[in-house]
C-alpha cells in the first residue's frame, strides 16, 4: 500500500519549490550580490576620479 500524503502539505511544498525555481531564474537573469554592486561601483568612482585628475584647467 502507498505512503499517506498530506494534501495540504504537498500543496505547501510544490508553493515553495515553485517560488525557489523562481528565485534562481530571477538570480540568474537580474541579480548580482551585493559584493558584485559594491565592486562595480567603486571601479566606477575610481575611473571618475582618475578622468577628473587628467582634466586640464580651462
Amino acid at each position: 500500500m502507498g505512503k499517506v500524503v498530506s494534501l495540504r502539505q504537498k500543496r505547501k511544498q510544490d508553493a515553495r519549490q515553485k517560488k525557489r525555481q523562481q528565485a534562481s531564474e530571477n538570480a540568474a537573469r537580474f541579480g548580482q550580490s551585493k559584493a558584485d554592486k559594491r565592486l562595480q561601483k567603486a571601479q566606477r568612482v575610481q575611473a571618475a576620479r582618475a578622468l577628473d585628475g587628467h582634466k586640464r584647467d580651462g
